[in-house]
């Protein structure tokens, strides 16, 4: 096996996993606070399966890979009615941050255990926490965008003016087509920024463990 084909698969499994939680974390905040779609859909599930898009879970991150760029993507969202949940916009918006919060959290414990194990990590398991940490960096920067109907969305949602989230409603029925387009449209840009990010969250991690 090439250590393309080996880095691929590990991408494969850290995505899978961390993606899991992402979606997981969307469903168990909206169930909190009041709406049970999630559960009643079977999304409060840790099985991967339950949560893949083909596109944004496996094609993007595998040919961002492969490309050598920052590793970004997503999952099928999770259905909730905004509606049903507490505290208006901004429990929707809770609902909707809670994914790419988890993605930070898991980046900053696969990091701490990373630092807290030392010198005897190497090969295999140094490229899985290296890998590990910037594909988590990835999916939070990617998915706080503000651009529907990523997550980030949802914030500016709850901040904007009545005119502004029509506007938004009507862009997010887009969907998956928006993201594709926005990948090549302004994937340099989005690389850059994706790429400036994970450096900031890492220099922050570091300073935090004093490496």
């Amino acid at each position: 096996m090439s250590i393309d084909i080996l880095q691929i698969v590990i991408v494969l499994v850290v995505i899978f996993f961390s993606m899991t939680l992402h979606e997981v974390m969307h469903g168990l905040t909206a169930y909190i606070l009041g709406d049970d779609t999630a559960k009643h859909l079977g999304r409060l599930s840790l099985n991967p399966l339950k949560h893949i898009d083909p596109f944004l879970t496996i094609i993007l991150p595998i040919v961002l890979a492969i490309s050598g760029g920052p590793i970004f993507g997503g999952a099928k969202p999770v259905p909730f009615n905004p509606t049903r949940v507490k505290y208006g916009e901004w429990g929707a918006a809770l609902v909707a941050i809670a994914g790419p919060l988890t993605n930070l959290v898991l980046a900053f414990v696969f990091f701490g255990v990373y630092v807290l194990i030392g010198t005897p990590i190497s090969g295999l398991a140094a490229q899985f926490f290296m890998l590990a940490i910037s594909v988590n960096l990835g999916f939070f920067i990617f998915n706080i965008l503000p651009v529907p109907p990523l997550d980030g969305s949802r914030v500016l949602y709850a901040l904007a003016p009545e005119f502004a989230r029509r506007g938004m409603e009507m862009i997010e029925k887009f969907g998956i087509i928006l993201i594709f387009l926005l990948v090549m449209v302004a994937s340099p840009l989005i690389g850059g920024l994706m790429q400036g990010g994970i450096s900031f969250f890492i220099r922050l991690f570091s300073t935090i463990f004093g490496v």
